[in-house]
């Protein structure tokens, strides 16, 4: 599984970042987990505000910050 946290390095990015390694952890499944802060490869995506979530390349989230059962819920 890939996961991509999108955004540019905002307090919310970075914490969604934290928060999708923790659910990642307790659900103990194997992820790589990248952060893209390119803004040319987050508009790609069609994100428009972040932080954004990617799951697979699926767009999952854009906006807002998710806590650690919402990110589980996406990752099943």
């Amino acid at each position: 599984m890939k996961i991509e946290v999108l955004g540019t390095g905002c307090a919310k990015c970075k914490a969604l970042e934290e928060l999708v390694k923790k659910a990642v952890a307790k659900k103990g499944i194997f992820a790589q987990v990248e952060k893209v802060e390119d803004i040319t490869k987050i508009m790609e995506y069609g994100v428009m505000n972040t932080p954004g979530l990617v799951v697979n390349g699926i767009v999952k989230s854009t906006g807002k910050l998710l806590n650690e059962e919402e990110i589980i819920a996406l990752l099943d």
